[in-house]
This record gives structure tokens, sequence and C-alpha cells, in this order.
């Protein structure tokens, strides 16, 4: 689709606390707009890429970006309903961020699309089409969905939350070089899924598209 502004495509990249509804937010804008969303099957890919040696992975990233870049890869992709980061500590891996920074390049270089985590609004900080958003709700609201999404007790809710919200944190922090995930200033819009709820953050979403003439 193309805005008022003559933009050919754009992208809405969506960071958010564990639990707060953040991803249901992206999955239902992604579907009203008719457009893809994207999240851990960026993490499968690169992965798959990261396994290749240099001269292979740019042969690969020629080809994609010949035939339209590398969305037809990851939308054979299954995806995942797994919560990867639930109790992982973080461990840093320069070389597989770089092959989800050159995907969300990619993606943002040929297509509209919802990106998900994975600092992509760090990674498309300097673009025009771009409008990040930041998805957080009060923790008691996090734990009720976590336990009811995951069929958890509140104890384990509550962990889970803080060890991924820590890892997240620890993550962004490292591969934008020092930027606070929480920080505001890095978005586009704020929003807390408790006061507003989930449909009304999309809506809220669509109409600040429609300010920036995207949609």
């Amino acid at each position: 689709m193309k805005g008022e502004n003559g933009v050919e495509h754009f992208v809405i990249t969506f960071a958010r606390g564990f639990g707060s509804g953040g991803k249901e937010i992206a999955s239902k804008l992604a579907k009203e707009l008719n457009i893809h969303c994207y999240e851990n099957r960026i993490l499968t890919l690169a992965s798959q890429l990261s396994g290749l040696d240099e001269n292979l992975f740019m042969a690969v990233n020629e080809k994609t970006r010949s035939s339209g870049g590398f969305s037809n890869f990851l939308k054979g992709l299954p995806r995942s309903r797994q919560y990867i980061t639930r109790n992982e500590k973080f461990v840093s891996d320069d070389a597989l961020f770089a092959y989800q920074k050159d995907i969300i390049e990619n993606l943002a270089d040929t297509e509209s699309c919802v990106i998900v985590g994975k600092c992509a609004d760090w990674v498309l900080r300097d673009r025009e089409n771009v409008v990040s958003i930041y998805i957080e709700a009060p923790r008691s609201f996090c734990v009720q969905r976590t336990m009811e999404n995951m069929g958890v007790t509140e104890e384990t809710a509550h962990t889970t939350i803080a060890h991924a919200d820590k890892y997240r944190a620890e993550y962004y922090t490292h591969y934008t070089n020092g930027g606070q995930w929480t920080n505001p200033v890095n978005y586009d819009m704020t929003l807390n899924s408790e006061k507003i709820g989930v449909d009304n953050c999309v809506e809220l979403i669509k109409a600040y598209l429609q300010i920036k003439n995207l949609i």
C-alpha cells in the first residue's frame, strides 16, 4: 500500500513488557492492515544463516534481495508459540545479531510489515517510514495474563516476567550500545495496555499511522 506522502511501504516495530499483550496487539494490527507480523521467525532464520560461511551467506543475501527479500524464507518457517526468553540468561552473540539486523533491514527495504522485538526500533531508527511502539502494563495485569496464557501459578508468572524483562533490557542495552529498552524517547508511542485495552491500542496505532500518512 502507498500512503499520501508517497511512501511505498512502512514498518511498525514493537517492544513490549512480558505479559503486556504487546505481541497480541502487534498480531492484530498486522492482520487488520493485511501485512505480515515477524517475531521469532527472524531469530530462526538468522540462526540458520549464521551456520553458513560468509561467502555462502552473501550469495543467499544477494539472491533474496533480487527476488523480493527474506520474506519468502520467513513465511515458510513455523510460527513459534514458545516464550524463548522465559528463563534464559542473556549471552551476547554479535554474529547472530548481525544476521538479524540484515534481515530486518531487508524486510524494511522490501515490504510493509510489523516486527516484534529484536531491537528493530534501533536498527531502523533513521528511516522515515518506520513507526516504533512500546507496550507496557502494571505488573498485576501482566501476571494475570501470563497465568492465563501459560497456565502457571502466580509465583511462576512473577518469576517469568522478571526473567524475561531483565533479558530484554540487557539484550537491548548490549546491541544498542547502551540504549535503554524502556526509554520512551526511543518510540513514537508508549501505550499502557491495561488502561487502554488491546483492541483500543490497535485503533490508536492505526490512527497514528493515518496522521503520519502511512495508511
